[in-house]
């Protein structure tokens, strides 16, 4: 039996036949952010994609070879308050972002996610960390594979995972945003 916690981080993330059956609904918008721009996708059951890039067009081409079914709303209620949400958290992380997500991934990534949901803003892991974290220290590869085909910037917060020597690292959404959200987290917490 699962206790509330686990229950809900497991909740959260979706199956295979899940994402089949809400291929043909997802629904994405694009705004500018403070990182250049960002694209956030969701299905009924809540965002499946969250990107940040420089340009709009690259992002709406990515999302539509990711969901070739998805469409360009830009006046949803729901998306425009994540949007919105998502705007903020990037100028100020001042908390944690809550947001419905509705991942998909394998067993050993929705768990590699959920780990990384864990660490607060302004703390960073190591992929060897993060393997031994999740009792397989030998699965750094593995991690850092999870972290590179994370869909959802920010809120499965893959920006927080470096090297071993404590070195920044690829973030697929461009190193330059990973570094700026963590100085910005750090900025936060130092005035905390």
């Amino acid at each position: 039996m699962q206790n509330g916690s686990t229950q809900a981080v497991s909740d959260m993330f979706a199956t295979a036949d899940d994402h089949r059956v809400t291929t043909a609904a997802i629904r994405f918008t694009l705004a500018t952010c403070d990182l250049g721009w960002a694209l956030v996708a969701a299905t009924r059951s809540g965002i499946c994609a969250m990107m940040l890039g420089d340009d709009a067009l690259a992002l709406e081409t990515a999302a539509r070879m990711s969901f070739p079914h998805a469409y360009r709303t830009d006046d949803a209620p729901d998306l425009i308050v994540w949007m919105t949400q998502v705007q903020d958290y990037i100028v100020t992380p001042r908390h944690k972002l809550e947001l419905p997500l509705h991942v998909q991934g394998t067993a050993f990534q929705q768990r590699v996610w959920a780990t990384l949901q864990a660490i607060p803003a302004g703390s960073t892991i190591s992929y060897a960390e993060l393997a031994a974290r999740l009792g397989n220290p030998r699965a750094v590869r593995a991690v850092a594979r999870a972290c590179a085909t994370n869909a959802i910037a920010i809120a499965i917060p893959c920006h927080r995972v470096i090297r071993s020597d404590g070195t920044l690292s690829g973030y697929r959404w461009g190193v330059a945003r990973k570094q700026a959200l963590l100085e910005r987290e750090l900025l936060l917490n130092a005035q905390r």
